[in-house]
């Protein structure tokens, strides 16, 4: 098991190892089956409200001690269901856990798990930004600062399982769960997510790794819909941030994908839950079903028969714990289990796995206290200057002709138009409590202090003349307020037009799980409200606050300026602020890639030569602008790139690069190290991502930056399957983004094809040395 806070000591680890197999050997059927389920209790039964088709699997309604009366494996989403206050709710949860202790047989207590992608999805709880701004920031130190945060709120709690981060890789910008995402680069969500892994589990709360595997390759970008994907795609992109997370970063958990690849569900594969992730990796925690996915194997994917069937393939398989409730894992895999389909043998596994991890948590000691003591703070200074500081380093700034920064703006006449201008969740993801649960009670306030962006610039610019018409809503395709937001703009000295998305659920939202597109268009009438600003001559500044890449094409030709973020959380809006006045100087580089249009969907910068523009079609899928792109309000000069000329396939390769602050303010650049495989066995990028630095410097202050890149980064499926690097040249470049080369050295691979072990690292180490100016 991967290690939590302190490791405890070696006698009281065997005590606890002996404790599972006492455990264990005197438990009957269902008790042993009651620790592999959750109960999931106060759930809102409308229609689809937090989960996939929630309304028809989740069973009928037991009050807690009933369903509990042999015990429970978790209790899910205590907190993450209405809103409660949090001191309130830890006391039920504590109470609920004694009369575990008190009133079942076995006296063990359950798990408690939580949603926590943007901060702990719970009321009056810290919301950060959402991953994609996570990946914009590059800086992964960051990340883990964030995931020791959120970690912190929900121990004090009594919570100890979170169900984040998102390792899918984007594939296609349709895809509404693309706000979940890191990056379009397997190497960057790797690092980042194996340190917000890193840093959540520092705080005693396990990880769980999401969604293993295949998931964001959907078809047509559509949601819970079928993959099909190469054994090579899968095995060299979207399986290797899940890999760094296990062997890495040591992550607790790891939770299925809903999608089948090539016609079998990932619930159902034991290829990938046991071969892949256990016999290969050697991982050793827990596996748990996205919610109901394997009563899905029945009723979705019609490869099971029933739900004991369905029980029985994915326990199979590989997944240990069904969630959130047991409508497969109780009364129909009992049956089956009697009747003798399913060996109880491989209950027993299961079982093992999920009491091992409550030993590790301290669950099954006998002093263990379910309420934790101190006051309960979800919101206090530290997360949100954590928070500040990840929204203010993601925002992206994509052109800029010289009208930003603004400065004070004083006098001048500034108009702030535009759906999203006024609008408090369009800070948030759809896995904020904000835009998760509380759509649902329209009474509760957010319970959280978050300005929205107009408010933002009012305070950051006290001496300007703010003046806001919304224009037109995010995709009601309302027209009637263009006019009036174009008159506002035309007698203003500076327009600034904020448009993008509305994260919601189930096609509730423009973005969010379920809430895929056709179109890369901005939604509803925004494209007609830009146009009509931008028409007016005023220097016009569009900021996208969205959780996808639109295809916004004759924006970036057109504005003064424009500016990304992804969805910035709740100290977005002044983050936002303070970049338009230039108290802050943007250093946010695009995650992914900013499309031209919809037709070059699904696209990856990672593409072969073969999937570039050429003459034998008319399509061209460039983007507008690439991965890595990003302004600042000063320069950077690189010099003196050097790298190691010639070594042997399965050893690293070490470059470094001087980059100097040439301009006249202090800033960040983010350092881009690039390969490419000039020859292969089988096609290769034409570029890949395999380091980054963010580099913080002053006007005229210089760094050389020093990269260690391993080899385990060359490697790919060769023709037979095995994991290789092959000899070779290797271009290793220095890049401002993944087209904007700066430098090019040539690497001579030397030797023999070297097999990967599966030992050699698989992160870039890097190392900063500030110069004196």
């Amino acid at each position: 098991m991967p290690a939590l806070v302190d490791p405890p000591e070696p006698e009281i680890a065997r005590e606890r190892a002996r404790r599972v197999e006492e455990l264990l050997a005197g438990m009957s059927l269902r008790e042993k089956l009651a620790q592999l389920v959750g109960v999931w209790l106060n759930v809102n039964r409308k229609k689809g409200v937090v989960a996939p088709l929630q309304d028809s699997m989740q069973g009928e309604d037991l009050g807690f001690e009933e369903f509990a009366r042999d015990g429970v494996g978790h209790i899910t989403r205590h907190f993450g269901t209405t809103p409660v206050e949090p001191e309130a709710a830890r006391k039920t949860l504590a109470e609920r856990q004694r009369w575990l202790r008190a009133n079942t047989r076995l006296g063990i207590p359950a798990i408690a798990h939580e949603e926590c992608l943007t901060g702990l999805a719970a009321w009056r709880a810290t919301t950060y930004p959402a991953p994609p701004a996570w990946g914009a920031s590059f800086h992964p130190e960051l990340v883990e600062e964030m995931g020791r945060a959120i970690g912190s709120g929900m121990r004090s709690l009594g919570v100890h399982q979170g169900l984040a981060p998102v390792l899918d890789v984007i594939r296609d910008q349709r895809w509404g769960r693309v706000e979940e995402c890191v990056s379009e680069d397997p190497y960057e969500v790797a690092t980042v997510c194996a340190a917000y892994v890193r840093g959540l589990q520092s705080a005693g709360v396990i990880a769980t790794l999401k969604h293993f595997v295949g998931y964001s390759n959907s078809r047509a970008g559509r949601n819970l819909a079928p993959v099909h994907a190469g054994a090579r795609e899968v095995a060299d992109t979207l399986l290797f941030p899940f890999e760094v997370a296990v062997r890495d970063a040591g992550a607790g958990s790891v939770m299925n994908s809903y999608a089948e690849i090539d016609g079998i569900p990932i619930a159902a594969d034991d290829h990938y839950l046991t071969g892949v992730l256990r016999d290969t990796w050697g991982f050793d925690g827990t596996v748990v079903a996205d919610y109901f996915a394997v009563a899905f194997l029945h009723t979705l994917h019609a490869v099971a028969e029933d739900a004991g069937d369905a029980a029985a393939q994915a326990l199979t398989a590989g997944i240990d714990i069904e969630l959130p409730t047991g409508v497969t894992y109780l009364d129909p895999l009992q049956e089956a289990v009697t009747a003798g389909r399913v060996d109880e043998a491989l209950v027993d596994r299961a079982l093992r796995r999920v009491l091992r991890q409550k030993a590790e948590l301290g669950l099954l000691d006998d002093d263990y206290d379910p309420e934790p003591q101190g006051e309960v703070d979800l919101d206090d200074p530290v997360s949100r200057d954590v928070a500040r500081r990840l929204a203010e380093e993601s925002v992206v700034l994509l052109t800029n002709d010289g009208v930003l920064p603004l400065g004070d703006a004083a006098g001048r006449k500034v108009a702030v138009v535009g759906p999203n201008a006024d609008e408090v969740a369009a800070l948030f993801g759809c896995y904020s409590f904000v835009n998760h649960v509380l759509p649902h009670f329209p009474d509760a306030e957010t319970g959280i202090n978050a300005p929205t962006l107009l408010e933002a610039l009012r305070e950051e610019l006290p001496q300007a003349h703010i003046a806001t018409e919304r224009g037109t809503g995010v995709d009601d395709g309302d027209r009637s307020g263009i006019a009036a937001a174009a008159r506002l703009a035309a007698e203003s000295d500076v327009a600034i037009v904020v448009l993008g998305d509305r994260s919601g659920l189930f096609g509730r939202g423009t973005s969010g799980e379920g809430c895929d597109v056709e179109s890369l268009d901005l939604p509803g009438a925004q494209q007609e409200l830009a146009d009509a600003v931008l028409a007016t001559g005023t220097p016009t500044v569009v900021v996208l606050m969205t959780g996808r890449a639109y295809a916004v094409p004759g924006i970036v030709e057109r504005a003064a300026a424009v500016v990304q973020a992804y969805f910035p959380g709740q100290e977005g809006a002044g983050a936002l602020a303070r970049v338009l006045s230039g108290a802050v100087n943007p250093s946010g580089r695009l995650p992914m890639s900013l499309p031209r249009g919809t037709a070059g969907q699904p696209y990856s910068y990672l593409h072969p030569k073969l999937g570039g523009a050429g003459s034998v079609s008319n399509l061209d899928p460039a983007p507008v602008l690439p991965f890595g792109h990003g302004l600042s309000y000063t320069s950077f000069g690189y010099s003196a790139f050097t790298a190691d000329g010639e070594v042997p396939a399965g050893e690293e390769i070490r470059c470094a690069v001087t980059v100097t602050n040439t301009g006249d303010r202090a800033g960040a650049d983010v350092v881009q190290v690039y390969a490419s495989d000039r020859i292969a066995s089988v096609t290769r990028p034409l570029a890949q991502l395999v380091g980054y630095a963010r580099v913080e410097l002053a006007p005229g202050q210089s760094a050389r930056v020093e990269f260690a890149v391993p080899a385990r980064l060359l490697s790919f499926t060769g023709r037979d399957g095995r994991r290789v690097v092959e000899p070779g040249e290797v271009g290793l470049s220095v890049r401002r983004s993944v087209t904007d080369v700066v430098e090019e050295r040539t690497v001579l691979l030397t030797g023999p094809v070297h097999a990967c072990t599966g030992e050699e690292p698989r992160l870039t180490t890097v190392a900063v040395m500030a110069e004196e100016r």
